[in-house]
């Protein structure tokens, strides 16, 4: 407000001295129109501030506003839609989608995809919180010789991501704006890979039925995982989550026979393991394939095309984030993170 008055004193100063109107725009670098409004409102009272009240109306009261932000916060999956329709039966105010969403913007509600993860109970959180402060202090270097690997999904048709919350600034983790998911829910193909900053494992299809442990160890660790750990020298370590199949009593018994140094990961912890990332990358570029597949062996074809081509740059570039990984946990307690 004081800018505005600073500058409309300047333009009546120009004026006076003898300037004209077409100057003082360029000069000051303003509008003709917002100098004659100026030099008008002048003449008319003798001051440069604007006549108490003469903006434009709001068309709500503050109660409506405050009716609006309370439902907003009461149902985070509300619609501007749906907000503005439940305004206009309860209170009788008509009034457009975008002034609905300026009034949440005032009271800095914003709408957002919810941030999605498993439900984590507080056993989940105090064995993140421990995983984390083990391995905070591991370096890039340590982190190289792991070998993260995990099973995953893509169907036919992609899972329909467009639903919204409505949330204020530092609640994307609150319960109300969290949505919670099921592993493989709706998925065609399932497959199973490992990586590592400098190479990563062939893309094998889990077919015909459910993966068990003894598939685990011919299917995956025999053929794939042993090779790639080799690869990666005796200190190297094996990372996989804990599915059913991969902590069986025969896979545990396994790999304690050869040798295999596993990792010892936190249930429920997707958000810490980089492969999740890279899925994603993997499931954007099937997705953005075209024509898009339209038989199931169309879509192992693309997804077996799209593996090969992610840039291993990209995979080292995922993997340098794993100390932030470590100190985001720490810093959520054990909680739900940005990852």
């Amino acid at each position: 407000m004081v800018d505005k008055v600073i500058k409309a004193s300047k333009i009546i100063a120009l004026l006076e001295g003898g300037c004209s109107q077409c100057f003082v725009a360029q000069r000051l670098n303003v509008s003709r129109s917002t100098v004659q409004r100026t030099w008008q409102r002048y003449q008319e009272t003798g001051s440069v501030k604007r006549r108490p009240g003469s903006g434009r109306k709001t068309c709500t009261e503050p109660r409506d506003d405050r009716f609006l932000v309370s439902q907003a916060l009461r149902n985070r999956k509300s619609s501007y839609v749906d907000l503005k329709n439940t305004l206009e039966e309860v209170r009788n105010v008509q009034i457009s989608l975008w002034t609905v969403r300026r009034r949440l913007l005032a009271a800095n509600i914003h709408s957002h995809s919810p941030a999605r993860g498993p439900k984590l109970l507080r056993g989940h959180g105090v064995a993140r919180l421990s995983f984390a402060r083990n391995c905070v202090s591991w370096t890039h270097e340590d982190w190289d010789r792991v070998l993260f690997s995990d099973e995953a999904r893509i169907s036919l048709h992609g899972e329909d991501r467009r639903r919204r919350v409505l949330r204020r600034r530092g609640e994307r983790f609150a319960e109300a704006c969290f949505e919670e998911i099921t592993p493989y829910g709706g998925g065609s193909v399932m497959f199973w890979a490992g990586i590592n900053s400098m190479d990563r494992t062939e893309l094998v299809f889990i077919e015909n039925g459910t993966l068990t442990g003894h598939r685990y160890i011919t299917e995956v660790l025999i053929p794939y995982a042993q090779p790639a750990l080799t690869a990666l020298g005796e200190n190297s370590i094996f990372m996989d989550d804990n599915a059913r199949a991969h902590r069986s009593g025969g896979v545990d018994a396994y790999m304690l026979e050869v040798g295999i140094r596993r990792l010892d990961w936190p249930a429920k912890s997707p958000d810490l393991n980089p492969i999740e990332h890279v899925w994603d990358v993997l499931e954007r570029r099937v997705r953005s394939v075209q024509p898009a597949p339209q038989t199931i062996r169309e879509l192992k074809n693309v997804i077996t095309a799209e593996w090969e081509h992610i840039p291993q740059e990209t995979i080292k570039d995922i993997l340098i984030s794993m100390p932030r990984r470590m100190l985001a946990v720490i810093s959520a307690r054990g909680g739900h993170t940005q990852y």
